[in-house]
């Protein structure tokens, strides 16, 4: 392992160094024999609490499992979470460097804080997040996710992003998991179209969605970088106490006020990243979920019976809408269904002949839900299909709320309404139930208190040429905070691991510091190499992945 003693790229040996007080953390802690069964404790307790919850919904809903279906889900979903273990220990050590390089916390204590305030940030996120994530995924895929392209797409891009996360982790490089994942769902994406002939493109992921998230992981790290370098500049204006722009000294904890501001922007940080980073792996459990048991999963059963005539109501108000602007409109549910997923897929839904089919779509979708009386109530055998269709109308109808040329069609009112369906849609198809929340958070908080010290090396001692001061580390996480947090507000996946990592880049050249190049070029050489590696790796799994299938007769 490294050692705290800090230096620039071209280490010089000198007695006086030798002889000077050691001003890096402590890292080797022993851990007592009872934090281990603790930890394994909670570990077990958490999977079979997501096993029971399984075999309780499930049998609610009448499905039942066979014992191998049962072994496949639960195999996907430890792969699942075993992404977010790894997300724990790969990006969380960011949040906890600043803490113990300045002494704020012992290594031991901080990582256990802020792996609870990871579980918290879990457990309070809205899903908006891990349903942007989703929407990456090819549609024909997610329509068809219980099938074996389905299964081959989550194992592909999961098994991807893992192997890139703990080939990085293993030479302490800061790598972000979002990254990671993003782009083992562009190489599914890439592989599934051309493994369809790549006749119309459509077969690819959502690109326009594709650009925004990356916009969103480009943008971030710049951000960071000239946030936290702006936000230091400033505190040196105006806060002229210079011991928050010295280094340690010594294992002496910084004054109260300035520890407790550290020990806050650690726990900020913490919060964010669960309530980002943790989304992400729910979104892919709720595919698996819906692959494996589609009538515990596919549809939102908690939903109470008397939602159902407001849900009816708006439905029937938005099809009135679709139809007053259709060139006509099919009466065959099927010609519907296709006319509106080649809508889906092609992105042009600024079309008479599409609204006609979502008209259709949308009585058919109303009729059927006010018949059973509540989506609880809703067969077995009827779940899969009506899913399906409330999640072509649900993406359909918010790409012509947020389309011009159909916004200059609708009127402002029928633009609400359109909106009001849209949400009613969501609530029915897009939720998390509370032990996914759980089981996510444990892994993640689980992640965060094993293998951090290679990641806390890198940031602590490795980006900057001096030690981390106060001010450097609460600069840098107050940044990345508060752009973690704004991008959970509009639903946007972003690296805790890119902005923190660029914070700290830029609070040490505020601070006069220079920054380490060879480093700063290693990092830099991860970060452009994740999406191609990520492509590749999980492009290439997919296809391994239904070669095997196929031969195997499946």
């Amino acid at each position: 392992m490294a050692t705290s003693t800090f230096a620039p790229d071209t280490l010089t040996a000198d007695s006086s160094a030798a002889s000077a007080p050691r001003s890096g953390p402590k890292l080797d802690h022993s851990l007592h024999p009872a934090g281990r069964w603790i930890f394994m404790a909670v570990l077990i307790g958490g999977l079979a609490y997501a096993g029971f919850s399984i075999a309780f919904d499930t049998a609610q809903v009448g499905e039942s499992l066979a014992g191998g279906a049962f072994a496949f889900l639960a195999l996907a979903l430890l792969i699942a979470l075993g992404f977010e273990f790894v997300n724990g220990f790969h990006d969380t050590a960011n949040a906890v460097a600043t803490v113990i390089y300045t002494h704020s916390m012992p290594a031991p204590l901080a990582v256990v804080w802020s792996g609870f305030f990871n579980f918290l940030g879990v457990m309070l996120s809205s899903g908006a997040v891990a349903y942007s994530i989703v929407t990456l995924l090819p549609v024909d895929l997610i329509l068809n996710v219980g099938s074996v392209g389905g299964f081959a797409m989550i194992f592909a891009l999961l098994l991807a992003a893992i192997v890139w996360n703990l080939a990085t982790w293993a030479v302490g490089l800061p790598n972000s998991s979002s990254h990671a994942l993003i782009g083992s769902i562009l190489g599914v994406g890439l592989a599934n179209q051309l493994m369809n002939g790549g006749a119309d493109g459509t077969s690819g992921v959502d690109m326009a969605q594709v650009w925004k998230v990356l916009s969103a992981l480009a943008f971030s790290p710049i951000v960071g970088f000239v946030g936290a370098l702006l936000l230091l500049l400033v505190m040196k204006r105006f806060l002229r106490n210079k011991a928050l722009y010295e280094a340690p000294e010594g294992q002496t904890p910084p004054p109260r006020g300035i520890r407790a501001l550290l020990i806050g922007t650690c726990t900020a940080v913490s919060f964010a990243h669960g309530s980002n980073d943790g989304q992400k792996g729910m979104g892919l459990i709720m595919l698996i979920l819906i692959g494996c048991a589609p009538t515990a999963y596919a549809l939102n059963r908690t939903m109470p019976e008397s939602a159902t005539p407001a849900f009816v109501q708006t439905a029937q108000a938005a099809s009135a809408a679709y139809r007053a602007h259709a060139d006509g409109a099919p009466t065959d549910v099927g010609t519907a269904r296709a006319q509106v997923t080649q809508a889906l897929k092609s992105k042009h839904v600024a079309d008479p002949v599409v609204y006609g089919a979502l008209a259709t779509l949308s009585d058919d979708v109303s009729s059927r839900i006010a018949g059973y009386g509540s989506l609880g109530k809703v067969p077995a055998a009827a779940t899969p299909n009506l899913r399906n269709d409330m999640y072509l109308v649900l993406d359909t109808t918010k790409l012509i709320a947020a389309d011009k040329a159909a916004q200059g069609r609708f009127t402002a009112q029928e633009i609400t309404t359109l909106k009001s369906y849209d949400s009613g849609l969501e609530q029915g198809t897009r939720y998390i139930p509370t032990w996914v929340k759980v089981t996510v958070a444990l892994a993640l908080g689980l992640g965060t208190m094993v293998g951090w010290k290679r990641i806390v090396v890198t940031v602590g001692e490795r980006i900057g040429k001096t030690h981390l001061t106060y001010g450097m580390g609460a600069s840098a996480e107050l940044v990345a905070a508060s752009t973690i947090l704004l991008a959970v507000n509009f639903g946007m996946p972003v690296s805790t691991t890119h902005i923190l990592s660029s914070g700290v880049a830029g609070a040490s050249v505020a601070n006069g510091a220079g920054l380490q190049r060879r480093t700063v070029m290693n990092m830099a050489l991860a970060w452009v190499m994740t999406l191609p590696v990520a492509m590749l790796l999980s492009g290439g799994l997919y296809w391994l992945l239904l070669t095997l299938a196929h031969t195997l007769g499946y």
